[in-house]
């Protein structure tokens, strides 16, 4: 794992792994054990589910918006360095 200056997207990528479990949990959970017939559990999970679903796109935005900003170019030859917009990247990341 890549390590951040930005404590901002450092906490992310670390939500991102802690949801993605809890999740991948919940949804391990339904199968194995099998969903519950009380009406206000079945409701409970699904809204549970739900919010990690949404907290992991959240913290894959800030991920990726980062990434875009700080991406250094992948390949040495002219025509991808050629298409790398230099004056937007700096070697330290953002400030």
């Amino acid at each position: 794992m890549v390590a951040d200056s930005d404590s901002k997207v450092a906490w992310h990528r670390a939500q991102l792994g802690k949801n993605r479990a809890a999740l991948k949990q919940i949804e391990t959970a339904r199968f194995t054990v099998g969903e519950s017939a009380d009406a206000k559990a079945f409701e409970r999970t699904r809204r549970q589910a739900a919010e990690l679903r949404f907290k992991i796109r959240e913290s894959e935005q800030v991920i990726g918006q980062h990434d875009k900003q700080a991406r250094r170019p992948l390949a040495t030859d002219l025509r991808s360095l050629s298409n790398v917009e230099w004056h937007n990247w700096t070697g330290n990341g953002p400030r």
